[in-house]
C-alpha cells in the first residue's frame, strides 16, 4: 500500500466548542502548585486554555505510543516518534471561567525534510478561540515527527545566558508528571511509562511534556513581573527534559522590553527556551 499524500491534510478544519469549567481549573491550580485557583467569573490564566478542548477518544482507539491513532484530524505520518515543539500565540482577550469558548483548528502546513536525526515530519495547526466578545487567542502549535531511534542520542547542550534577571528551581517528578497528563487526557506513554519510555522509544527516563514546561515559564514571569500584561507568548523544545532533572525556571529582559525565558537541567543546559511581550 503506498503511503498517503500528507499535503491532502493542508486546509483540514474542526471546529470545538468547550465551556471552561471551575474543576478543571482548579485541579490545574493545585498540581502547579497556584496559590489560587480563579473564580467562575475570573480571567483563565494564560495557556490555561490547554486543559479544555480535549479530543475525546476511545481507548481502542489508542495506537502504541497512547496518542489517537493518526489519520483524524492530523495527518497519517508514517514515523513513530511525535512531540510538540513549539508554539506562538496572540492574547487579544481573556478566557473566562464559567464562558463557553469555541475553538477553530486549522493545518496550515505539513514539511517533510531530512536532519540529523534521519526523516523528520513537521505538522503546523493554527488555532482560533473566540468568546460572545470575539477573537481571544490566535496559536499555532508545530508538531514534529521522527523515526524510532535505535539509541538515544542527546542534542548538543545550549547552555544558559550568563546574564540572568532570575533563576530559582523548579522540582518535577513523575507525580506531577502524571497529574498533568491526567488533567490533559494525554496517554502519550514517555511521560508516564518509563518501561515503555527507555526500552521502546529510547529516552534514559519519562519526558517532560512540552505544554507544562511553558506553563511553568508563563507563570514565572507573571510572579516575576506582577502587573504586566502578555501581549504575545513563544516557545521552542531545545532538548528533552526527563523526571530525574535538576530543573530551574530562568528569565532576562530583552532590549525591547519583553523578556527570554528557559527551562534548564541541573548542568545549565537549556531545555526549552520562550520569550513574551507584554502590552504598553
Amino acid at each position: 500500500m503506498s503511503e498517503p499524500n500528507l499535503q491532502d491534510w493542508v486546509g483540514k478544519r474542526e471546529v470545538v466548542v468547550d465551556d471552561i469549567h471551575p474543576w478543571r481549573a482548579r485541579a490545574l491550580a493545585a498540581t502547579l502548585d497556584r496559590p489560587a485557583a480563579p473564580a467562575p467569573g475570573d480571567p483563565l490564566p494564560g495557556l490555561w486554555h490547554w486543559v479544555y478542548f480535549l479530543p475525546i477518544v476511545a481507548t481502542a482507539e489508542l495506537g502504541a505510543d497512547g496518542h489517537p491513532r493518526r489519520g483524524g484530524f492530523l495527518p497519517p505520518v508514517p514515523l513513530e516518534r511525535r512531540m510538540w515543539a513549539g508554539g506562538r500565540l496572540t492574547f487579544h482577550d481573556a478566557l473566562r471561567v464559567g464562558e463557553e469558548v469555541e475553538k477553530t483548528s486549522t493545518i496550515l502546513k505539513v514539511t517533510e525534510k531530512d536532519g540529523r536525526a534521519g526523516r523528520m515530519a513537521f505538522v503546523t495547526v493554527r488555532h482560533e478561540l473566540r468568546t460572545a466578545r470575539g477573537l481571544a487567542i490566535e496559536e499555532e502549535q508545530d508538531i514534529v515527527y521522527l523515526a524510532m531511534p535505535k539509541v538515544w542520542t542527546p542534542p548538543e547542550p545550549v547552555p544558559l545566558p550568563e546574564r540572568l534577571d532570575w533563576i530559582a528551581p523548579r522540582p518535577v517528578d513523575r507525580v506531577l508528571l502524571f497529574r498533568f497528563s491526567a488533567l490533559t487526557f494525554n496517554a502519550h506513554r514517555i511521560h508516564v511509562d518509563l518501561t515503555y519510555a527507555t526500552e521502546v522509544e529510547r529516552y534514559p527516563g519519562l519526558v517532560v511534556h512540552g505544554p507544562l514546561q511553558a506553563m511553568l515559564l508563563y507563570a514565572a514571569a507573571r510572579d516575576h513581573l506582577p502587573g504586566r500584561e502578555p501581549a504575545g507568548f513563544t516557545f521552542r523544545g531545545v532538548r528533552p527534559l526527563f523526571d530525574f532533572d535538576h530543573v530551574a525556571l530562568a528569565g532576562r529582559q530583552r532590549d525591547d522590553g519583553g523578556h527570554d525565558l528557559f527551562t534548564a537541567t541541573g548542568e545549565g543546559a537549556v531545555a526549552m527556551q520562550a520569550s513574551v511581550s507584554w502590552r504598553g
